[in-house]
């Protein structure tokens, strides 16, 4: 979803006036994630779309609480939008927390009804993440929040 590999991602967006959103994310990295999360609720705002915010203490806890909405929820979303920031230290948790939760958000979109989003950094350190709420690398949070829309226009479609 890198901002230089797809240059057609601002093209198209759609307007989903009656679409609802969860997004979920983290309390880790609380500055970057909020940034994210600031950029998702800008583009679905500018899309007409209503958004709802649960919080997880990390990252790998992400797929818990997307399946537990999904299954319990009594307002159905149009997609889900997960936002995390994973960032690499001295030991290998960095790559079992990235393949965990990588994989957990795979088998959601295998398996349930609706779009879940990857809007999670995996990154060597913090500037990396910077670059990547408005530096040199795009804003992925609106990035995140484009592919939704797009997304629920697509399975909409299905249907």
């Amino acid at each position: 979803m890198a901002t230089k590999g797809n240059t057609k991602l601002n093209e198209g967006i759609p307007v989903m006036e009656d679409a609802f959103v969860v997004i979920v994310k983290t309390e880790w990295n609380s500055t970057i994630i909020n940034a994210l999360e600031k950029g998702v609720k800008k583009i679905l705002k500018a899309a007409g779309t209503t958004c709802k915010t649960i919080t997880v203490p990390g990252a790998f806890e992400i797929p818990f609480a997307v399946k537990n909405h999904y299954a319990y929820s009594t307002k159905m979303p149009d997609a889900y939008i997960t936002l995390g920031t994973i960032i690499q230290g001295d030991t290998p948790h960095f790559d079992f927390v990235c393949k965990a939760v990588t994989d957990g958000v795979l088998q959601l979109n295998l398996t349930i009804d609706v779009p879940v989003i990857f809007g999670v950094l995996t990154v060597l350190n913090e500037a990396q993440a910077m670059e990547r709420i408005g530096g040199v690398h795009g804003h992925k949070g609106e990035e995140a929040a484009i592919t939704a829309l797009k997304m629920i226009a697509l399975n909409r479609s299905f249907k």
